[in-house]
């Protein structure tokens, strides 16, 4: 543990339960903060693209398209017909 963060402690006990609370609120939103900034990184298109590679295999894209639209028409007849 750190001397700065053992003094922080320290004066933490010298304070009013209700002023705990807002450290412990203040320190719950910076935390959160933070981490919503690391999750929300802005990524590349490179990167985007090697997580999927190959998708389309060469296909045009609006072909692609127009045939998963396709398939998902077929699969939405397929359901209801059963019920």
């Amino acid at each position: 543990m750190s001397p700065l963060l053992q003094q922080v402690l320290q004066e933490i006990k010298q304070l009013t339960p209700e002023e705990q609370l807002e450290v412990i609120s203040y320190a719950t939103e910076q935390l959160k903060q933070r981490t919503v900034a690391q999750t929300n990184s802005k990524r590349s298109w490179r990167e985007l693209r090697a997580i999927a590679p190959n998708v389309l295999n060469g296909q045009d894209a609006q072909k692609w398209v127009n045939q998963l639209r396709n398939e998902w028409d077929e699969r939405e007849q397929r359901i209801f017909k059963g019920l």
